[in-house]
């Protein structure tokens, strides 16, 4: 029978918790997701845990945050002026903003968490909402072409 191996299209049913049960991602919102295996769609350890796994088969794998969306990096913590929101936005604890930032020359949209708000200091986080935290992911391989 045919085993998943880098380069592979495969087709998947997947759900993502965290150590307290919360599911934070699932394929049961989207219907099977598809991806190429070692394509970078999906973090590294998510990827490599498909490797060697046959149609129908069901594995579950816990991926630390170095193997899933990376630690917390401090570096991704920015402080800004509270005028920068202007007078239609009230920044609390907690929102999640959808900031445009310039990477590699093009203009990307990324989520931003307020972390805390002093005055007129408001604190942004860039990391990823998962960065930081174990997932542990229940897959089930439903076609490899």
């Amino acid at each position: 029978m045919k085993k998943v191996k880098q380069g592979d299209q495969v087709t998947i049913e997947y759900e993502g918790m965290l150590d307290d049960g919360e599911t934070v991602e699932s394929s049961a919102d989207t219907g099977p997701f598809e991806l190429k295996v070692g394509g970078g769609a999906m973090p590294p350890g998510f990827e490599n845990a498909l490797i060697d796994m046959k149609e129908g088969e069901e594995k579950t794998v816990v991926l630390q945050p170095d193997e899933a969306f990376g630690q917390k990096d401090k570096k991704l913590l920015h402080q800004i002026n509270k005028s920068v929101f202007g007078e239609n936005i009230t920044p609390k604890i907690g929102m999640v903003l959808g900031m445009t930032v310039d990477k590699g020359g093009q203009k990307q949209k990324i989520p931003a968490l307020i972390t805390a708000v002093n005055g007129d200091e408001v604190t942004i986080d860039f990391n990823h909402p998962l960065a930081g935290k174990a997932i542990t992911y229940k897959f089930t391989v439903k076609a490899i072409k």
